[in-house]
């Protein structure tokens, strides 16, 4: 089962993720995508870290997520896409956005995602329903983050949107109703 949970900032995607990997599997592998770029970023991922049960493991993978997916086994939580799209784009001590580099790798991604034969939850911002960006690179962020979001939601199986920590279901996956398959 492919599952991706999209919506904005602070909308309870990740802590949803992490409950509902626990439920369906005791054991997980957490791929993540943040890097400690500066204090508060650090702080984000410490918090994520207490909030993660302490037997999972923990693959930090900023860059290559579908090599990452092929290297994994069990049941897989990627958190998030968002960040590692920024990572792609615009890699540290870069001003210019690689597009060539960062559509490989989205490719290499989806194909990854649709091999792959375990669980596989996936944590993605939805970032394009605000107003128009009033710069090139964000505007480039926004599209690239939509045309992501629109592909990753096609090669899962059920993709829930939520908002308020509650999931409403966009596209519900085999023998399912409200809530995921356990």
């Amino acid at each position: 089962m492919r599952t991706l949970l999209i919506g904005g900032a602070r909308s309870g995607k990740s802590a949803l993720a992490q409950r509902w990997s626990n439920e369906r599997s005791s054991t997980v592998c957490t791929l993540v995508t943040g890097t400690e770029s500066d204090p508060e970023m650090a702080a984000r991922i410490a918090a994520h870290r207490r909030d993660r049960p302490s037997h999972w493991r923990v693959r930090e993978e900023p860059m290559h997520l579908g090599r990452a997916l092929r290297e994994e086994s069990g049941l897989i939580l990627v958190d998030c896409l968002t960040l590692w799209i920024s990572n792609c784009l615009w890699p540290p001590g870069t001003v210019e956005a690689d597009l060539v580099a960062w559509r490989g790798e989205r490719d290499d991604f989806i194909d990854a995602l649709k091999a792959h034969t375990a669980d596989v939850i996936i944590v993605t911002n939805e970032v394009g329903t605000g107003i128009v960006p009033d710069n090139a690179a964000s505007r480039l962020f926004r599209d690239e983050q939509g045309w992501l979001n629109q592909v990753a939601a096609a090669a899962c199986d059920e993709v829930f949107f939520v908002t308020a920590g509650l999931p409403l279901c966009l596209k519900p996956g085999p023998a399912h109703t409200t809530t995921p398959a356990r």
